[in-house]
């Protein structure tokens, strides 16, 4: 090794930095309850739909997906369309723990036709939104359906 030598340059390459997805706003919408998460603004909402009818639940998180207080809506509602039939609406209450709004109704016999209208209220301000009782998951691949 000689003296005069100038030292080697040396190049670092820092890894990059992944974001946990529970840190990063929006970057979870992975159901956490086995239903479907939908967003309104930085709320976002689980809604699990049962084709038995027993359990119909909405859940309600931030932006980076820590729970809510099912209080945090004043009011939850939640109506299943089938074909050929009347709407039905189904009473929605908080549950014991107080975690999600939670009600029971009949049976989905025809999942793929039948339709489902989420609402709710959060500081005065109403939302509505309709969605397919049956949804494909997307890593599933096309022309299979969910079990929601």
């Amino acid at each position: 090794m000689a003296c005069s030598s100038k030292p080697a340059e040396r190049t670092v390459t820092a890894a990059p930095v992944l974001a946990a997805a529970g840190t990063v706003p929006h970057g979870d919408h992975n159901p956490h309850h086995g239903g479907i998460v939908m967003m309104k603004g930085d709320l976002h909402y689980e809604v699990v739909l049962d084709k038995s009818g027993r359990a119909y639940q909405v859940y309600f998180t931030d932006a980076v997906r820590e729970d809510l207080p099912a209080s945090i809506a004043s009011v939850v509602a939640l109506t299943i369309k089938r074909p050929g039939e009347p709407e039905e609406p189904i009473s929605m209450t908080i549950d014991d723990a107080g975690e999600s709004w939670i009600g029971k109704g009949r049976a989905v016999r025809d999942p793929l036709n039948t339709w489902a209208t989420i609402a709710f209220t959060i500081a005065h301000e109403p939302y509505s939104i309709d969605t397919p009782f049956d949804i494909p998951p997307a890593d599933t691949g096309a022309g299979q359906r969910g079990r929601f």
